[in-house]
């Protein structure tokens, strides 16, 4: 199982892995040592393969996920000290790209495999992901404003959207930890499963979607980012715009057994 994203890795650098077997993508944030702290080229090689598996007709599901002990907190922080000038869109020379970002514009059903501690711009990127599947060993915080910053990769957007605004409120106003169970119970996440067993349960739900996969797979996965927010009268005519927009492969439908 082994396909490295162009230009995403390199031989001496295997600080994010990219693999590809029976058409779904592994990616995997990989400098546990530092926790899974992502230093400006880790952001940008994560942004790289993403798009990389979106770009690759042999790829029909992606998984995003880290090696343990923890998921990720973001931003590498000692990088941040070292460069000494504050990570802005504009200005910083040195800025590198949006990983939630990428994570939101991959047309592909996308997975987060949380394996542990998942908080601040890890949380922003498992949001930014279409499922988030837990190890019973994850926990999530945003303790952005606890650090003294302001989000800039989307979680004042995002988490309300998952778990609604008060729950969002409390967790940026205490930066506690919501630990698997009740990340499940909140709706912050699809599923806890046991630790040892994560990255197997997401492979099988990738697996499902695999299956299940039609050219109009990702354009209604896009339809439904593309109408979040929006009024139900909103939403269905952007609904009934794509569908008059869109042509029925009926061969397709006959051979996958569905013109019946």
């Amino acid at each position: 199982m082994a396909k490295p994203a162009e230009k995403a890795i390199t031989p001496d650098d295997q600080r994010l892995l990219f693999e590809i077997e029976d058409r779904i993508a592994v990616i995997t944030l990989n400098r546990p040592e530092a926790r899974n702290a992502m230093t400006k080229r880790m952001r940008n090689d994560l942004c790289t393969a993403l798009r990389a598996a979106d770009a690759d007709d042999g790829v029909d599901a992606v998984i995003l996920t880290g090696a343990d002990p923890v998921f990720t907190g973001g931003v590498d922080l000692r990088e941040v000290a070292a460069d000494g000038v504050s990570e802005k869109p504009d200005g910083n020379k040195r800025q590198a790209e949006d990983p939630a970002q990428a994570c939101r514009d991959t047309a592909k059903p996308l997975i987060c495999a949380v394996n542990g501690t998942c908080v601040t711009g890890g949380l922003e990127i498992a949001l930014s992901c279409d499922f988030i599947m837990a190890s019973d060993q994850a926990r999530f915080a945003d303790t952005h404003a606890k650090i003294g910053v302001i989000a800039a990769w989307g979680m004042t957007a995002l988490l309300p959207r998952a778990v609604g605004k008060r729950m969002a409120k409390e967790m940026t106003a205490t930066a506690r930890f919501v630990y698997a169970e009740e990340a499940l119970r909140i709706g912050l996440v699809n599923h806890v499963v046991p630790h040892s067993e994560l990255l197997e349960n997401a492979i099988g739900l990738a697996a499902q979607i695999v299956a299940s996969t039609t050219p109009a797979t990702a354009a209604t996965m896009r339809i439904y980012d593309d109408t979040d927010g929006m009024s139900f009268v909103e939403a269905k005519e952007v609904e009934e715009q794509a569908m008059r927009d869109w042509t029925v492969d009926t061969d397709d439908m006959q051979r996958r057994g569905l013109g019946k």
